[in-house]
């Protein structure tokens, strides 16, 4: 479940935000990953940040494992972080480093996110705010009452230049209501991991479907040889494990079934060596007609 938690003076400035959302709308300049001991997911972390931002930084706890060697073979650059993870720590490190231009998202890595949780994250960064900060509270507080930022769980923090500056000069104990009335900020408080299975399994579905429909359309030798020649080996095999009990004396009829037997495991054995031997020769035509740059239809 998710609730809003506005400030007084967001509702005042939120009439306006279509007309401002130009300033800060558009792709992330930069994302920021908060963690450490994270050497088995950095690299395929890094690399898919990179496909929605322009740099990638890690704001690295105190790893003890190869995550730090890990980040700098894929040119990720490393800020050492210590203390707590909260919105003005992070924007107090954010400053001093350099990480100021543009729109940064930050994202602290904990076992339990999933990559599957960061197209919701850039999608909240086209939304223009200043400030986005989806949390959770520690403690049992008012729902309605203003979260004091030092006392959340950070779920991501998406700043501008204005709003990380406005984040960075804020004392300790301030809540959602000391932010200035001149930045847009957007404060979300979830309850849960946000779930989602269904896009997920979508996105597997139609790549699926995309590899299907190519193998059909170009008529590929692993679909055309390959998927017939597993299935008439594979019955092949099963059906000649069952011929020595199935008949009891030989005739015209066993012969015919242990003839069609082998030829159905013979058949299917030379379709996936034909499927094979295409495949690797197409790879190997393709590969010497761009080594000389040959023309792909002659």
């Amino acid at each position: 479940m998710l609730k809003w938690v506005y400030s007084a003076s967001l509702r005042n400035r939120f009439h306006s935000l279509s007309e401002r959302q130009t300033a800060v709308s558009g792709p992330l300049d930069r994302v920021v990953l908060i963690g450490g001991d994270i050497e088995l997911r950095i690299v395929s972390l890094v690399v898919r940040c990179r496909e929605v931002a322009d740099e990638v930084v890690l704001f690295d706890t105190g790893s003890t494992d190869e995550t730090v060697q890990l980040a700098h073979e894929v040119n990720c650059r490393v800020v050492q972080f210590s203390g707590t993870v909260t919105p003005q720590k992070l924007a107090e490190a954010a400053v001093e480093s350099g990480c100021v231009d543009g729109l940064s998202l930050f994202l602290p890595i904990s076992p339990q996110w999933k990559l599957s949780e960061l197209p919701l994250s850039v999608n909240r960064a086209r939304e223009g705010w200043d400030i986005h900060y989806l949390y959770r509270r520690v403690g049992d507080h008012g729902s309605h009452d203003s979260v004091v930022l030092s006392e959340s769980v950070v779920g991501h923090l998406i700043t501008s230049k204005d709003g990380m500056h406005q984040l960075a000069n804020l004392p300790d104990g301030a809540t959602s209501d000391d932010v200035s009335q001149d930045v847009r900020a957007r404060f979300v408080e979830t309850d849960a991991p946000i779930q989602l299975p269904q896009r997920q399994s979508l996105a597997t579905a139609s790549r699926f479907a995309q590899l299907f429909y190519w193998m059909l359309e170009s008529k590929h030798p692993l679909l055309l040889f390959g998927i017939p020649g597993v299935v008439l080996f594979v019955l092949g095999y099963r059906l000649s494990g069952d011929l020595a009990s199935m008949f009891t004396e030989l005739n015209t009829t066993s012969i015919g079934v242990t003839l069609i037997t082998i030829a159905m495991t013979l058949i299917g054995l030379f379709a996936m060596m034909v499927a094979l031997i295409l495949y690797i020769m197409g790879k190997q035509v393709a590969r010497i007609q761009n080594q000389y740059n040959w023309p792909k239809g002659s």
